[in-house]
């Protein structure tokens, strides 16, 4: 089991008999022929052929006298004779798109500054317990540089801007959409071609090291969005390799996802799998990334997903379950926990597979969360209905709480649910605009009191109405408006309470951290509460869920006494109608 595999295979800068030069390896046990081509030899395969290594399918080649930020390919002899030049699978940096060319580069240049930060996260015992408030971003269109040509700011720039927006808003943690290279813009990251490099689009790769060295100085962590689920078919990457289904399975019924046009690993392949885990760790570890977010999770599982009858093949005991994929999410996960104490696994997972953030030992996957889909579309079927029928629909907005302990879970509202014609989560609320802001102002009070760790996508903290388009930046001239910069406000101090209040986060997967006082009130749509900390403090939430004023309303309370009011999403800082309690 190579977990380090990259130190090994790619490109990398040594001394050979006293002579400098770089070093090239990679897996290709079908082709007949793989060279090195670039600059330095006219792009000619005929010139660098590399060494046969036999039975481990591994080539290698000594080429002295290259140095750092050299431009190479490799130029592969496919099994079937074709010629195809690719770039390096474990390349660290790439040529900007739509340049596809990989770049020799020591990764081992920088000096981090995080050191207090990366030994008080060894010294966790888990995650679970602590307050995690998640501002989902994609950097190319959080800002803009739109009198330059409307160009993506850099690593460095996003990281000062950025860090600084986050702090003041409150949130814990960043996550960032696929950064690893990919060829497609529009595919926001997710087709990865180079899962061993930054994208180029931003920096280099110590540019993306300062960014999350900024992050870390100023106790924000950083998660990554990681797609091992799939891969495009470009020409230039892994698809076929050496002429055979090399990372991929060669039969289209388990190596291929119709829906997407793109390739499936084959998980059953210890090269792979090792790729993979490689892949994972070598993010952790050499850009001291804090947690993965594992994509697409539920087709990684299922043989049959968005599959037709006779179009997938059944597991070895006639199931649908991916046993090899399974398999390899389990092996993930405890090698990342084991040599990386408190970092965090994160499943996008959208069934009821059980034991999804449940240990590998107690028969689970071994995630440390899991999105909850399930409360995420239930929440925008309530709220985006009209007030005045939301009495019919009660069991909708509680139903969450029937299975909130089955797993770890995080409550999202994440970019999937604002583009393709969904709209942004201010353009979902019923009403008038006033009551649209209200309506967002409650539905966001109740995520952030409801068991579960948050994530927001960004923009929707301050209720852009367009869709989010990885074309552009965010709307950010709508915060001279006081509807918007005060729903960011109360965004803000969500997350300061949220923060504070021990209630609210210690018992979020322990069913002695909640209590209802009403859930059965439909007629008013209101909901009664207790949130818990472990050493009995509590919070009681009431919440309101029409525009009706419900005066004199009474509850009961767990302990006799006067109660204050410490957060009303009404208020007017918040564009509320300021009626206090």
């Amino acid at each position: 089991n190579h977990y380090r595999s990259y130190e090994k295979l790619g490109s990398h800068k040594i001394v050979h008999e006293n002579i400098g030069g770089v070093f090239f390896a990679v897996w290709a046990p079908n082709a007949q022929r793989v060279s090195v081509i670039g600059d330095f030899n006219g792009w000619d395969g005929r010139i660098h052929q590399m060494r046969n290594r036999g039975s481990s399918g591994i080539w290698e080649i000594f080429i002295p006298g290259l140095v750092e930020q050299d431009i190479y390919k490799f130029s592969v002899k496919q099994a079937t004779g074709r010629i195809v030049d690719k770039t390096d699978p474990y390349g660290f940096f790439n040529e900007v798109r739509p340049k596809t060319a990989s770049i020799v580069w020591n990764i081992d240049k920088y000096n981090w500054n995080d050191k207090e930060w990366i030994d008080e996260r060894k010294s966790r015992e888990n995650n679970i317990s602590r307050p995690i408030s998640i501002y989902e971003v994609h950097l190319g269109s959080w800002k803009r540089k739109v009198e330059e040509e409307n160009r993506f700011l850099t690593y460095r720039e996003i990281a000062n801007d950025l860090v600084n927006y986050v702090k003041e808003m409150g949130f814990t943690h960043i996550e960032l959409l696929p950064i690893e290279e990919h060829p497609l813009d529009a595919s926001w990251g997710y087709q990865v071609t180079g899962y061993f490099a930054p994208t180029s689009r931003y920096g280099t790769p110590e540019d993306f090291m300062y960014f999350v060295d900024t992050m870390h100085q100023n106790g924000i962590g950083v998660i990554l969005d990681w797609v091992p689920g799939h891969f495009p078919k470009d020409d230039h990457g892994l698809a076929m390799f050496d002429g055979t289904g090399l990372y991929e399975h060669l039969d289209p019924r388990k190596g291929e996802h119709m829906d997407w046009g793109t390739k499936i690993f084959n998980y059953g392949r210890n090269e792979v799998r090792n790729f993979l885990i490689s892949n994972a760790l070598f993010w952790i570890e050499k850009y001291h990334i804090d947690g993965l977010r594992v994509d697409a999770v539920a087709s990684m599982l299922y043989l049959d997903y968005s599959r037709k009858e006779g179009e997938w093949v059944p597991n070895q005991f006639g199931g649908r379950e991916n046993l090899e994929a399974i398999d390899f999410l389990k092996k993930m996960n405890e090698v990342v926990y084991a040599r990386n104490p408190g970092v965090t696994t994160i499943a996008e997972e959208s069934t009821a597979f059980g034991g999804v953030s449940h240990p590998v030992y107690l028969g689970g996957l071994g995630f440390e969360f899991k999105w909850n889909m399930g409360w995420m579309h239930d929440t925008l079927v309530y709220f985006t209905k009209d007030p005045v029928f939301r009495k019919y629909h009660q069991g909708t907005i509680t139903f969450s709480m029937i299975y909130a302990y089955s797993e770890n879970f995080i409550l999202v509202f994440s970019h999937d649910e604002v583009v393709h014609g969904k709209g942004s989560m201010i353009g979902k609320m019923p009403g008038d605009e006033w009551q649209k802001f209200a309506n967002l102002r409650v539905l966001y009070t109740y995520m952030w009191t409801h068991p579960g760790k948050k994530l927001l996508f960004m923009g929707q903290e301050f209720g852009q109405w367009s869709e989010w388009s990885e074309a552009r930046s965010l709307d950010w001239h709508l915060l001279q408006y006081e509807k918007h910069s005060g729903l960011q406000r109360l965004v803000k101090d969500l997350n300061k309470l949220y923060s504070k209040e021990k209630a609210l986060y210690e018992l979020d997967t322990n069913p002695n951290g909640f209590e209802w006082i009403d859930f059965y009130d439909a007629d008013n749509s209101t909901l009664a509460y207790i949130r818990k900390a472990k050493d009995g403090g509590f919070l009681v939430v009431v919440l309101n869920f029409t525009p009706v004023p419900r005066e004199n309303y009474r509850i009961g309370v767990p302990k006799e006494g006067f109660y204050e009011e410490i957060f009303n999403s009404d208020a007017a800082i918040y564009g509320g109608s300021n009626m206090g309690n």
